[in-house]
């Protein structure tokens, strides 16, 4: 089992660190390791100690 660290970003809120090769995999960073362009990730608490993340697509085009 890979495990995955949780860190401190800043004063309001903390992140998770995702494998390369998975955000390869789904096509958001290049062979280089560098994220392709800007990506919105929807975070949802399901239970104790469980979330679900979905990759919403389009969402620059919605908010204008």
């Amino acid at each position: 089992m890979f495990l995955n660290k949780l860190r401190q970003l800043d004063g309001n809120s903390a992140g998770v660190t995702m494998p390369k090769d998975d955000l390869r995999l789904e096509g958001l960073i290049d062979e280089n390791g560098e994220l392709v362009e800007s990506h919105h990730v929807h975070i949802q608490r399901v239970d104790d100690g469980q979330w679900t993340l979905e990759l919403v697509e389009g969402i620059d085009t919605q908010l204008k």
